[in-house]
């Protein structure tokens, strides 16, 4: 094998295969109040510094912790928040995932939304300002597979500055072609870095193979994707294991791919069609405290807060270190402006309009972006 196609072959399976699920959560839970005081004197921190402030020990300090994530965010990012919808185009979907609305189980009405159809939800969604979209669809290769998604990116690419999507995991080669016609960026998350428990969430279908979802980031870095979006869903699994996970997996992306762009995203287990109830439960307290540990390990990487969470947290996280924001979000396909026949995705908790939220924002003394650059002319 030739070096470069060497350099190709190497992916996070690689670093991820160096750790133990088992052994982090222990060393997470044994950090002391003095790892934590020393994590927060630094002015760089590592991922052993983040496993301390992710800790049962880091709780007393979360007054701190906010503060400085305060701090970090606006000096990267100053008094602004940008403002994103997500746009559901499909549920079908070929997986069965214990979580999920859209999982092959469920017996609901599907839908696909036809051109005409995507084009009225994109006039909704201008109507209320929104120059950043979020194309998300289930996992249906033959429905809903390249060649859809391309022609939905094309379809709406003079209208959005910024088109990202969250839809099932293609090649290198697929991913090149999206760039091409106008993505911007994609949303991939893990659900769990617990090996064994991602199995359990996902007995049938192409998403249950752990180790091509894994790589999905590797191949959007090689494809030169300007961003990429990594996440867990809290509630599947200890919410600290699988945030170190995703905090170790951040790092070799940014160090294997240093061109590209990050943000992380915090969805937590949300009701749905199948009711699957949270293994380990994250309190709104300890996703402020992974929010603000994440801002403390990289003042660079972006944030993001869906309408999953309610008003009331969602109006306190803003000003603490999240840098983009959803609102009137709607999760199944057609919600905005097509006549509603299809199940939603799960249930949203925040369901206030854009204009409620823009006011809040500016309320708490916050800039809304709806537009930061030109990707096309």
């Amino acid at each position: 094998m030739n070096s470069i196609e060497n350099e190709n072959s190497k992916s996070f399976i690689d670093t991820f295969g160096q750790y133990n699920w088992d052994v982090e959560l222990e060393s997470i839970f044994s950090k002391t109040t003095s790892d934590v005081e020393q994590a927060l004197v630094k002015s760089k921190r590592s991922l052993e510094d983040f496993k301390a402030l992710i800790s049962p020990a880091a709780k007393p300090f979360l007054e701190e912790m906010a503060h400085m994530s305060s701090v970090l965010t606006k000096k990267r990012f100053g008094n602004t928040i940008q403002m994103y919808a997500p746009m559901y185009l499909s549920n079908e979907c070929q997986n069965i995932c214990t979580y999920c609305g859209f999982s092959l189980t469920n017996k609901i009405p599907r839908r696909t939304l036809t051109d005409e159809e995507i084009l009225k939800e994109v006039t909704f969604l201008k109507n209320k300002g929104y120059d950043h979209i979020l194309l998300v669809t289930g996992e249906a290769n033959k429905t809903v597979g390249v060649n859809y998604i391309n022609n939905a990116i094309k379809l709406i690419r003079s209208q959005f500055s910024n088109i990202t999507i969250e839809v099932q995991p293609l090649d290198q080669n697929e991913y090149e072609l999206l760039i091409e016609n106008g993505l911007y960026a994609v949303l991939v998350y893990q659900e769990t870095y617990h090996k064994e428990e991602y199995k359990k969430h996902h007995p049938k279908g192409k998403k249950s193979n752990f180790k091509y979802r894994l790589e999905t980031p590797d191949r959007l870095g090689k494809a030169g994707v300007h961003k990429i979006g990594l996440g867990a869903l809290f509630g599947l699994e200890d919410w600290r294991a699988d945030s170190f996970f995703t905090a170790l997996h951040l790092k070799y992306l940014q160090k294997t791919y240093w061109k590209t762009k990050y943000s992380i995203s915090f969805p937590r287990l949300r009701p749905h069609s199948g009711g699957l109830e949270p293994k380990v439960e994250m309190t709104d307290a300890d996703l402020v405290q992974l929010i603000c540990a994440f801002r403390l390990l990289d003042e660079d990487v972006e944030l993001s807060m869906s309408t999953r969470e309610s008003e009331v947290f969602r109006n306190n996280i803003v000003n603490l270190g999240a840098t983009s924001i959803s609102a009137e979000s709607k999760t199944n396909p057609g919600g905005y402006s097509v006549e509603p026949q299809s199940l939603e995705q799960f249930e949203i908790s925040d369901e206030r309009s854009t204009e409620e939220i823009v006011l809040m924002l500016k309320e708490k003394g916050l800039e809304v972006v709806w537009k930061d650059w030109e990707v096309f002319s």
